[in-house]
């Protein structure tokens, strides 16, 4: 969360605040906000400090000891060690943006797992840099009293569906919006197990998600998400169930002969085998096969071969289907019942 480059320089800086028996430390970007509480601690008197992120975070991931004692002097902090003595200079207190916590009722309630599954099953086919900030996020809606998680960068589009561990009130059951990929991935990071539920709350362009000691809050994109159901082929006539491991394995050794010219694999699908293949005049030729058992026409296509790798990656499932229609139209990989990627041809001439 913390910004590298930013020209406040306080928002290079975590908040820590002692209470009586607890401690929060904060951080924002002004965009996006972690509020974190640490419950194993002893405070011996309640204060607050504003530190430098990295340099706290060099102190710390250095240190041999188990226990660290924090003072807060005039806008510094102190940190001791057992044979170390660290003062590190910061800002006088109360001038740290709020961050804020989680309070009332949560309008969406998920199981973390859950959704940590379905967020790793979007968050690769967001749009790294666009000026359609609406693709720089993963769209949310409730659907059958499930969340739909949508992403795409135009060449490509995933969507999975992830049940709701409680039925969601009837504001939050219209529910539809864009969360940056940045809020996405931080919460995906949070340790999880079985019995941990996600709560959100939304409001005034913003949505607040807390699960266990950790609060994330965050702006929502604005703009419009493309209408991703026009995108998603629905009359497809050829269709192919693959292995994960094995396809990806083809893939990876069809591909490793591309180059900057020649970026393209090719799939070549008759009755019986399936042919990987790509050819480079600068630097050679490549051909995988496997055998298949295929009812349909005979049809080659072409595809990105990292954005097939990037979704066999997060794909659950020991098997996929693979559905295609004409050369110049996507194709369409589906993993169970909730899973879906939608991938653009390109021309292999």
């Amino acid at each position: 969360v913390v910004p590298s480059r930013t020209p406040k320089p306080i928002l290079r800086c975590v908040q820590i605040t002692a209470g009586e028996k607890d401690v929060r430390i904060c951080a924002t970007d002004l965009d996006v906000g972690i509020n974190y509480l640490v419950s194993e601690v002893t405070v011996d008197k309640p204060g607050e400090v504003i530190v430098p992120a990295d340099r706290l975070a060099a102190i710390v991931r250095e240190s041999v000891d188990e226990v660290l004692l924090l003072q807060a002097e005039d806008g510094a902090c102190k940190i001791q060690g057992a044979d170390s003595h660290f003062t590190i200079y910061g800002h006088e207190p109360g001038q740290y943006p709020v961050v804020p916590g989680f309070e009332g009722k949560a309008d969406i309630e998920i199981g973390l797992q859950d959704l940590q599954a379905g967020i790793e099953q979007c968050l690769f086919a967001t749009a790294k840099e666009s000026t359609r900030y609406a693709l720089n996020g993963i769209l949310w809606e409730i659907k059958d009293k499930r969340l739909l998680l949508v992403a795409t960068d135009g060449r490509r589009l995933a969507r999975t569906r992830v049940n709701l561990a409680a039925a969601p009130d009837e504001q939050a059951a219209a529910v539809k919006i864009i969360v940056p990929a940045k809020t996405m991935a931080l919460l995906d990071k949070i340790g999880s197990s079985d019995k941990d539920i996600v709560a959100v709350k939304l409001g005034d362009n913003r949505i607040l998600i807390s699960c266990a000691n950790v609060v994330i809050s965050s702006n929502l994109v604005e703009g419009n998400f493309p209408q991703y159901e026009d995108i998603i082929p629905t009359d497809y006539d050829k269709k192919l169930t693959l292995s994960t491991e094995v396809v990806l394995s083809a893939v990876r050794r069809s591909a490793l002969l591309t180059s900057e010219e020649s970026r393209g694999i090719r799939l070549s699908i008759g009755k019986k085998t399936l042919v990987f293949s790509c050819r480079a005049p600068e630097t050679g030729d490549a051909q995988i096969e496997m055998p298949v058992d295929y009812k349909g026409e005979p049809i080659e296509i072409g595809f990105n071969p990292q954005f097939f790798i990037d979704v066999l990656r997060v794909i659950q499932t020991a098997e996929f289907e693979l559905e295609l229609g004409q050369t110049d139209r996507p194709g369409l990989i589906k993993s169970g019942k909730d899973f879906l990627y939608v991938l653009m041809p390109i021309n292999l001439g």
